[in-house]
């Protein structure tokens, strides 16, 4: 049972006198970070525990602090509720932000130390949770993974060093042309880096996510792989997957709450097999099976078909549906055309009117009529 510190007294002039407890503990996590950024091992122990430094000492770090949140007085010592913000050096543009739990204890000598870092409740956890980190860094990526030796983690700088400039040379280059892959251990591990339960992923080979476990204002986008779907995968395969993944990190900044999963998905899809050879049936089984069948979709995906959870059946073909949209507009109308219509379904801010507008304007289309050539497509594809 944990005991709140009692409201701090009033000092001069009304102000809450700080609490001298909350003050130290600071100073303690702003002494750890200090000595895990300058890799100084002692240093970082005499604050705590040692774990955390031999899972970190590996990852690149350009900043790493911690802000006391909340502390609450426990028999055995205290917890800490922090904000910790870090940046990996050379690929995140601006700190990441997530939310731990600290424990400490106080020395006989009065000194407070931590005795444990963790995700805060409801948080997802970090990499480093998981075990030491191995980073192997590329042309264009930095893979990071648990339980895994650099020369696996190198196949997958290999593939996203192809999938970066793959991306620029559709999408252009005002983007951080960088990626940062995480590859975890397990599914289990992949599900609890984002926070959600292990079956929503099983038969998905790997997820883009802003800032893991963070807020959600996406500063850093990283690439979560699932290490047993991925790697059932062809070469063939994984190449896609990644440069799928590459395609969401690059589009970031023009993906907004206006742009509908057939577009992002289907854009992502487009660039992924941009090149490869697949023919629609080959890249679009389960769709094609039922166009052979005569049911043909009346409409494009909705965002709920794209739920992972729900039909593994209904979610192929919401991908392979918004693939065929995407193909369809470059065929018609140009790869340049498709992505100033990207470009433009994102500008609009919000959802209502944004595809119909930049159908429209881009396009000169409407979406009766852009939804039937769509369908008329799909059939003459895969039929």
């Amino acid at each position: 049972m944990c005991l709140l510190l009692a409201a701090p007294l009033s000092g001069c002039g009304g102000h809450p006198a700080a609490d001298p407890v909350r003050t130290e503990v600071q100073r303690v996590l702003d002494r750890r970070a200090t000595a895990l950024l300058g890799h100084d091992e002692p240093a970082f122990g005499a604050t705590g525990t040692r774990g955390e430094y031999a899972r970190l000492r590996a990852l690149p770090l350009a900043s790493w602090a911690y802000r006391v949140t909340a502390l609450h007085r426990v028999r055995s010592g205290a917890t800490a509720d922090a904000e910790l913000r870090y940046r990996v050096a050379g690929y995140d543009r601006a700190p990441v932000s997530v939310r731990r739990t600290l424990a400490l204890r106080r020395t006989s000598a009065g000194k407070w130390y931590v005795t444990a870092d963790r995700p805060a409740p409801k948080a997802g956890q970090q990499l480093w949770d998981q075990g030491a980190v191995t980073a192997v860094a590329g042309a264009h990526s930095l893979v990071l993974g648990t339980g895994r030796s650099a020369g696996d983690l190198r196949a997958y700088v290999r593939l996203a060093d192809r999938a970066v400039p793959a991306v620029s040379g559709v999408w252009g280059t005002g983007w951080a042309r960088r990626v940062v892959v995480l590859v975890p251990h397990t599914l289990n591990g992949m599900a609890a880096l984002l926070g959600s339960p292990a079956a929503n992923y099983r038969g998905i080979a790997a997820v883009t996510t802003g800032e893991v476990g963070g807020a959600g204002k996406a500063p850093a986008d990283r690439v979560v792989v699932n290490p047993e779907a991925y790697a059932v995968l062809g070469g063939l395969g994984k190449q896609v997957v990644l440069t799928h993944e590459t395609t969401h990190v690059a589009t970031r900044a023009d993906t907004t709450a206006a742009t509908p999963l057939w577009l992002s998905e289907g854009f992502a899809d487009w660039i992924g097999y941009l090149g490869t050879g697949r023919t629609p049936q080959e890249a679009a089984p389960e769709l094609a099976r039922a166009v052979q069948d005569g049911q043909v979709p009346a409409a494009l995906p909705t965002d709920q078909d794209f739920g992972f959870s729900g039909d593994p059946t209904r979610l192929a073909r919401a991908y392979e549906g918004g693939w065929l949209a995407c193909r369809m507009i470059a065929a018609h109308w140009g790869q340049t055309r498709l992505g100033t219509f990207y470009r433009a379904v994102g500008a609009h801010g919000r959802r209502a009117g944004a595809v119909e507008d930049a159908l429209r304007k881009v396009l000169g289309t409407t979406p009766e009529a852009f939804t039937a050539a769509w369908r008329a497509y799909v059939r003459s594809q895969l039929d």
